[in-house]
């Protein structure tokens, strides 16, 4: 894959990147289909838009944004990556805001933090008892 316009350095960044991620040219599957808007008689006869699918994951990418499709099939690559790595790091964010939490629940609180919560619930405690129903010493 040599898109048009594109330097060496910039297909090798894509193909490491794509080497971190673990992402494999035979996980994708590539259509080709006519593009729409403008790019005139080259849009209306050549098959421009690219449509890649990443098999493991369910991605689909769709690139239309030039007339060439070598170019297009670089852009769409790129948008698959970007959307694949969101997606691992999404998942790693949020397992580590989990364990992050469970370990704060476990964690003992401090002698003052027991105490601040302590005389906190005596507070509610006093206000829940003045709002109490006065018994009268008549009845």
């Amino acid at each position: 894959m040599k898109p048009i316009n594109l330097s060496a350095q910039k297909q090798h960044e894509l193909e490491i990147r794509m080497q971190k991620l673990r992402v494999f040219e035979n996980d994708i599957e590539e259509k080709f289909i006519r593009s729409s808007g403008p790019g005139g008689q080259n849009v209306n006869k050549v098959s421009t838009c690219v449509v890649l699918t990443h098999i493991p994951t369910g991605l689909l990418v769709k690139c239309q944004q030039t007339r060439y499709q070598a170019l297009n099939r670089f852009l769409a690559r790129r948008r698959l990556l970007d959307l694949i790595e969101k997606k691992q790091k999404g998942y790693i964010e949020a397992e580590r805001k989990r364990i992050e939490k469970i370990r704060r629940q476990k964690r003992r609180r401090s002698k003052r933090a027991k105490e601040k919560m302590l005389e906190a619930k005596r507070r509610q405690s006093e206000k829940k008892t003045l709002r109490a129903k006065v018994k009268s010493n008549e009845e």
